[in-house]
C-alpha cells in the first residue's frame, strides 16, 4: 500500500551511501544544495561494512597473531598463542560500527536527509524510493548515482555457506583449517594473507601466470615469496571447473596447466572481480547509456548522457577503489554547483594490503615508455634502510619513474611495509610537478621508511648515498 505519496522536492539526490555517495552528499550540501541520500543497506556501503575497513581489521589481527608466534629473531618467544576468533569478529564489528555511525553523524551534521529504501527512476527528474512498507516519490534537479558493485558469481560456484565471496569470508565464525581461493587479484591475496597469518592452509588458484596482474611482476613476486613462506600454495594457469559440497567442506575441481586436480578444503572463496550495480534502478527507463558490462558512460565532470544525472565509483570506468569514488563524488557535486572541476586520474594510487603491502601511482616504467616518455627507473631496496632493518621488515623496494630530460616524477611503485602510507608523498610529487631533485633536497626524518623516497630520488640523480651505484 502506498502511503500519502506527495512528491518531496530536493536539489540533489544521491543514490548510495558508500565512500562515493556520502562524500558527494556532504560536498553538495557544503555548496548550498538541499540534499537527500538514499541507502537500501547499511550506511557506508560495501567499503565500510563488508569491504575495505573490516578486511583491514582482519588483516591487522592476522599480523598480530603471526608476529606473536614468529618473533624469535628479535628474541621474543611466546608460548601458547591462540586466537579467540569470536572476539576478533566482535572487535572488527566495533571498528565498522564506529565508522558507519560517524558517516551518519557527518551527513546529519551537514543537514543531509537520509532515506532508507531502494530507488528506481520514474523519469529524468524523479525516483520512487521503496521499502517494505511504503513508496515515496522524490523530485530532484540533479542526481548522483553511487550504487557500487557486487562480487561476480562464476558458473558452477553458486554462493552457499561453504562457497563464499569476500563478504562471506569476512563473516566466518571460525578460522578455517583449509581454504581454496579462486582468483589471485587484490581481494583474494589480501584475504589469503590474512587467514594464512592466522594458521589457515591456503591454496590460490589463479588463471594467469601472475598474481596481482595490475602490478609489475617484480612487485607481485615480493608478495608471492612472502605468502609461500607463510605456507600459501599457488596454482598458476588454473581454471576452476566446479565445486562439490561435502558434509563439512568442499571439493574444488580445477584444470591446472591442462591437468585436472581436486582440492579439498573447509571453504572455497571466490574473488574473480566485481560487477556494477546498475541493472535494477531503472537506468534504461530514462535512457542513461551503459556499456555491455553495465558500466555507466560519463564525461570529465561525471555527467552521463542525461545532463542532470551523474555517476561515480564502481559503476563507471576505472578500478573499483574507494578513494576514486570519493574523489569523483566531490567532482560531481562541484560540477552540479557550477564549478569547473574535472576528473584527472594521473596520480590516483592503487594499493594492496598484502604482506608486504604494494602501492603504485602514476606511470609504471613500461606504461611511461609506451606513452612515449624517455624515462629513468630508479630502485632503492628496503634492505638498505635503517628503519626497515629495525622493524625486521626488509623485503621489497621503491621504484621511482622520472622523465630523463628534466627529472620530472611521473610514476612510483612501492613494495614493502607501509607502502600504503608512503605512496601519498609520491602522489603529491606527481600532482605538484616535482622533480627527483625536489624530493632529494627535502630533508626526511631519520630513521624512517620515508627516507627510502629520498634515497630513490638520489638514485635517479646518480648520487645515491646508501647503496653503491
Amino acid at each position: 500500500m502506498v502511503v500519502g505519496d506527495f512528491a518531496n522536492e530536493v536539489d540533489t539526490l544521491v543514490i548510495g551511501s558508500g565512500p562515493g555517495g556520502y562524500v558527494a552528499a556532504i560536498r553538495a550540501a557544503q555548496l548550498g544544495q538541499k540534499v537527500t541520500i538514499v541507502e537500501k543497506g547499511e550506511m557506508g556501503g560495501v567499503c565500510l561494512n563488508v569491504g575495505c575497513i573490516p578486511s583491514k581489521a582482519l588483516i591487522a589481527a592476522g599480523h598480530r597473531f603471526h608476529n606473536a608466534k614468529h618473533s624469535e629473531d628479535m628474541g621474543i618467544i611466546a608460548e601458547k598463542v591462540s586466537i579467540n576468533f569470536e572476539k576478533v569478529q566482535e572487535w572488527k564489528a566495533s571498528v565498522v560500527k564506529k565508522l558507519t555511525g560517524g558517516v551518519e553523524g557527518l551527513l546529519k551534521g551537514n543537514k543531509v536527509e537520509i532515506v532508507r529504501g531502494e530507488a528506481y527512476f520514474a523519469s529524468e527528474n524523479s525516483v520512487r524510493i521503496m521499502d517494505e512498507k511504503s513508496a515515496q516519490t522524490y523530485n530532484f534537479k540533479n542526481c548522483i548515482i553511487a550504487t557500487g558493485s557486487t562480487p561476480i558469481e562464476i558458473p558452477g560456484f553458486k554462493y552457499t555457506d561453504r562457497v563464499i565471496n569476500s563478504t562471506g569470508a569476512l563473516a566466518l565464525k571460525e578460522v578455517p583449517k583449509k581454504m581454496v581461493v579462486i582468483g589471485g587479484g587484490y581481494i583474494g591475496i589480501e584475504l589469503a594473507g590474512a587467514y594464512a597469518n592466522m594458521g589457515t592452509e591456503v591454496v590460490v588458484l589463479e588463471g594467469s601466470k601472475q598474481i596481482l596482474g595490475g602490478f609489475e611482476k617484480q612487485m607481485a613476486k615480493v608478495v608471492e615469496r612472502r605468502l609461500k613462506k607463510n605456507g600459501v600454495e599457488f596454482k598458476m594457469e588454473a581454471l576452476a571447473k566446479g565445486v562439490e559440497e561435502t558434509k563439512d567442506g568442499v571439493k574444488v575441481t580445477a584444470e591446472v596447466k591442462g591437468k585436472e586436480e581436486v582440492f579439498e578444503a573447509d571453504y572455497c572463496l571466490v574473488t574473480v572481480g566485481r560487477r556494477p550495480n546498475t541493472d535494477e534502478i531503472g537506468l534504461e527507463q530514462i535512457g542513461v547509456e551503459t556499456t555491455d558490462r553495465g558500466v555507466v558512460k560519463i564525461d570529465k565532470q561525471c555527467r552521463t548522457n542525461v545532463s542532470n544525472i551523474y555517476a561515480i565509483g564502481d559503476i563507471v570506468e576505472g578500478p573499483p577503489l574507494a578513494h576514486k569514488a570519493s574523489y569523483e563524488g566531490k567532482i560531481a557535486a562541484e560540477a552540479i554547483a557550477g564549478e569547473k572541476s574535472e576528473i584527472d586520474y594521473l596520480a590516483i594510487p592503487a594499493v594492496v594490503f598484502s604482506d608486504p603491502e604494494l602501492a603504485s601511482v602514476g606511470y609504471t616504467e613500461a606504461e611511461a615508455k609506451d606513452a612515449g616518455f624517455d624515462v629513468i627507473a630508479s630502485k632503492f631496496p628496503f634492505a638498505a634502510n635503517g628503519r626497515a632493518l629495525s622493524l625486521n621488515e626488509t623485503d621489497g623496494f621503491m621504484k621511482l619513474v622520472t622523465r630523463k630530460e628534466d627529472g620530472l616524477v611521473i610514476g612510483a611503485q612501492v613494495a614493502g611495509p607501509n607502502a600504503s602510507d608512503m605512496i601519498a608523498e609520491l602522489g603529491l610529487a606527481i600532482e605538484t610537478g616535482m622533480t627527483a631533485e625536489d624530493i632529494a633536497l627535502t630533508i626526511h626524518a631519520h630513521p624512517s621508511l620515508g627516507e627510502i623516497t629520498m634515497e630513490a630520488a638520489e638514485v635517479a640523480l646518480g648520487t645515491p648515498i646508501h647503496i653503491v651505484k
